[in-house]
């Protein structure tokens, strides 16, 4: 069944379609009433003072009141400032001045009480690039921290809890910190809202608003800033004098707003370079390459490429804390950013250190200190080519969401995966657990993930649970149920179609109580209605953790457990859960209940 086909009411064009067409609404009528009854209550004990808090956020004394806000108070406020679906749609096609952006940036931020000269005293590493920018920023933070600064991360997006974005000395700022700093943001913003047009800005830009203003307070040495989406436009790019700047691997992502080949990508990365400021990247194709060395000559900054990690003088190879051979060239990125920060540390004269386009070069290679290699080896960044093992399941968890990042997904879970199964001693079960956002090509994912040669393809939307007690953290309101489900529907035919099953005519309910659950008859392909439900089936019972009586149990139909005999009689069962990095945050939520601290 088609996106066009379900959201239109148009029968599919294969035999007796009806009951597959009522199922699926019924579905997104019961998704609806779920996503409804999970904003509600999470929104509940905000809304409930919403009307004093508007007469108080007007006045300058309104700051006791803030002080006794909790931190979920603080991020159901913080999720009104997203964009839902349909005005989000309407901001891409009135995309026509990106450059605007920058300028409503500057003016949130001045609103805010924050001058953009004042960003200069952060000392600032700034990172973009398609993947491996985040973990590029992970082993960078981690290096510089082994030297004894006090260091400053943000990033996006967050997995369980939206504070893991600011981070202070590797970890997340506490709860009471996030609060104490988001209100004081948060006032100023909505005091000064009634003589900007009533504008507030939007869910991202307040956050890394939130950042600057966290990491000034809290006097940072420095602060590594990931960029959220391109470069040129985005609002983190307001950063007028960074230390050092770097580009990872770059590939075809985002293409409404960057552009559609790798070249208007590269542009929009480039736009990160600063006069003067020396500018690393990883090795690039020869198109996007020529793209970025024009803008570092256009711009006036040196332009160098990282070397293998190899080349690197080392006794012994270099060990890595992130799993994935692609990691490698991050690292030589991060060593190389790292490097040049510290150079510019211990001059007497910081600014002898700019200097301008003569070309592109080759980044020597040199010898890590043991700070650096400590820093890459201790590097941690979950959800990425992570590994958990709960007894006789093993997850396998990384957020890849575009081709490339998912051919070294594959990669990587070919060879762990197998790892482990030479020495499971008895049936393995491999289970795909698998969602995107956007517009990703799910189908060009999937024909990647199709030879890993799966027993089952597990497809859920991104809703973590289908009960109340799913906290504001995991909200995202960009995205509607219809196109969620909708989206599993295709991902599952697309499955079914690389597998070679025909399609059948009909669908089935096999959840019982109200929480359907979507398969085709004789498939190896299930949807479910959320991430908890799609575990808990994969699981069997058998991992403790979600087996917990505190988590709300499905109950399913005779039909589809013993569908699940081979996962109750399997030694191992395997789960690659992949596609979306909010996917795996809401694995992790119930997975791992340390990140819920």
């Amino acid at each position: 069944m088609t996106r066009s086909s379900i959201l239109t009411g148009k029968l599919p064009k294969f035999g007796a379609a009806s009951c597959t067409l009522r199922v699926t609404m019924r579905l997104f009528r019961v998704l609806e009433r779920l996503r409804a009854f999970t904003e509600v209550s999470a929104r509940n004990r905000h809304w409930t003072n919403t009307a004093e808090l508007s007469l108080r956020f007007s006045s300058t004394k309104a700051a006791p009141r803030f002080r006794r806000m909790d931190y979920q108070d603080a991020v159901c406020t913080l999720n009104t400032l997203q964009t839902n679906a349909s005005a989000l749609e309407q901001v891409k096609r009135e995309r026509g001045h990106p450059q605007l952006q920058l300028q409503a940036m500057r003016g949130f931020l001045q609103r805010a009480g924050l001058k953009v000269e004042e960003l200069d005293r952060l000392n600032i590493i700034h990172v973009t690039g398609t993947k491996g920018k985040g973990s590029t920023c992970a082993f960078t933070e981690q290096i510089l921290r082994n030297y004894g600064f006090r260091t400053g991360f943000y990033s996006s997006p967050h997995l369980v809890q939206v504070r893991e974005r600011i981070r202070i000395n590797g970890q997340p700022i506490g709860k009471e910190l996030f609060t104490k700093y988001f209100w004081q943001v948060y006032r100023r913003l909505e005091e000064t809202k009634d003589t900007n047009g009533g504008s507030m800005p939007a869910y991202f830009r307040f956050l890394t608003i939130l950042a600057f203003h966290v990491f000034l307070q809290e006097k940072v040495d420095l602060a590594v800033f990931e960029v959220g989406i391109g470069g040129a436009y985005d609002c983190t790019n307001i950063i007028r004098r960074p230390w050092v700047c770097g580009i990872s691997s770059l590939g075809i992502d985002h293409t409404s707003i960057l552009g559609d080949s790798i070249e208007k990508i590269a542009w929009q990365k480039g736009g990160i370079f600063k006069p003067g400021v020396p500018a690393f990247t990883v090795k690039q194709p020869d198109g996007p390459m020529k793209v970025l060395q024009e803008r570092a000559e256009e711009i006036g900054c040196s332009l160098s490429v990282c070397p293998d990690l190899d080349e690197y003088e080392s006794e012994g190879s270099l060990q890595l804390g992130l799993a994935g051979h692609h990691q490698r060239s991050n690292a030589s990125l991060a060593l190389q950013l790292s490097q040049t920060w510290l150079q510019r540390h211990f001059l007497t004269d910081p600014a002898s250190s700019l200097v301008e386009f003569s070309g592109v070069s080759p980044a020597p290679a040199f010898q890590p200190s043991p700070a650096m290699i400590k820093g890459l080896a201790e590097t941690e960044w979950p959800g990425r080519n992570q590994t958990l093992k709960h007894g006789p399941v093993t997850y396998f968890l990384d957020g890849a969401h575009t081709t490339r990042s998912m051919q070294a997904c594959v990669r990587w879970f070919n060879e762990i995966a197998t790892h482990h199964e030479r020495s499971a001693g008895g049936l393995v079960v491999r289970v795909l657990l698998f969602n995107a956002t956007g517009e990703r090509d799910c189908a060009a994912m999937l024909k990647l993930l199709a030879p890993c040669h799966f027993d089952f393809a597990v497809f859920c939307p991104n809703i973590t649970e289908a009960i109340a007690s799913c906290n504001a953290d995991q909200q995202n309101f960009n995205v509607s149920v219809e196109n969620m489900l909708t989206r599993c529907l295709d991902n599952q035919q697309s499955w079914r179609i690389l597998n070679g099953q025909e399609e059948k005519p009909e669908a089935e309910l096999l959840i019982g109580g109200g929480l359907p659950l979507v398969t085709e008859r004789h498939s190896d392909t299930l949807v479910f209605p959320c991430i908890l439900s799609a575990l808990q089936w994969i699981s069997q019972g058998r991992d403790s953790i979600l087996s917990d009586p505190n988590k709300c149990v499905i109950p399913l139909k005779p039909s589809i457990n013993a569908k699940a005999a081979p996962l109750r009689e399997a030694v191992n069962i395997h789960v690659l859960i992949t596609g979306s990095l909010h996917l795996v945050g809401g694995a992790l939520k119930h997975l791992d209940p340390a990140l819920n601290s």
